[in-house]
């Protein structure tokens, strides 16, 4: 799609045109997928955020002040819906998942996927957005409405976290994990 059609669609679908929303949606998808799967690792979690996102984006599509970010307002809802997706899951423990009675999660060896899942927000979004979805830092600030110089500290001590919880040795650290 060209500069110039995406432009119109976009005032098109702001201006009430179902039509225009669809077709920039269908221009979006595998990227809101990309994006999805970046954060919730299963295919009916991202087709439920995304699902939902459309429907939101939709909805308060009147309400986007400036037409020429709709892309970053669409992922920024999207992200918003992954994370909410995420939260959702986090509280159900399938029984199949419930820990032996002699287990001991603290003690137990912890793969990156699993520690990073165990960020808190938003170290955990951050890190899946720059390293997962292979996002550079200033798209994320715009995405997030954050500075840039405060995602590089997030991801300072997102490395420091993940680094404390998977026990790697002093030799395999980079240069600015040692302190």
């Amino acid at each position: 799609m060209s500069d110039l059609s995406w432009s119109t669609d976009v005032q098109l679908a702001v201006a009430g045109d179902r039509d225009a929303f669809a077709r920039l949606i269908r221009t979006m998808e595998k990227e809101m997928y990309r994006l999805a799967w970046s954060l919730l690792h299963r295919d009916e979690d991202c087709a439920d955020a995304i699902q939902e996102t459309i429907l939101k984006a939709y909805r308060s599509l009147p309400s986007l002040r400036e037409p020429a970010y709709f892309r970053t307002w669409l992922f920024r809802i999207l992200i918003r819906e992954c994370q909410q997706t995420y939260r959702r899951r986090k509280r159900i423990i399938p029984f199949d998942n419930l820990p032996e009675s002699g287990e001991v999660a603290a003690g137990a060896d912890m793969d990156l996927r699993e520690a990073v899942n165990r960020l808190r927000e938003p170290l955990r979004t951050l890190v899946k957005l720059h390293y997962y979805a292979d996002l550079p830092l200033n798209v994320i600030a715009v995405m997030l409405n954050v500075s840039e110089g405060t995602l590089k500290s997030r991801l300072h001590r997102a490395r420091r976290q993940l680094l404390k919880w998977l026990a790697i040795p002093d030799e395999r650290k980079m240069g600015y994990e040692r302190r």
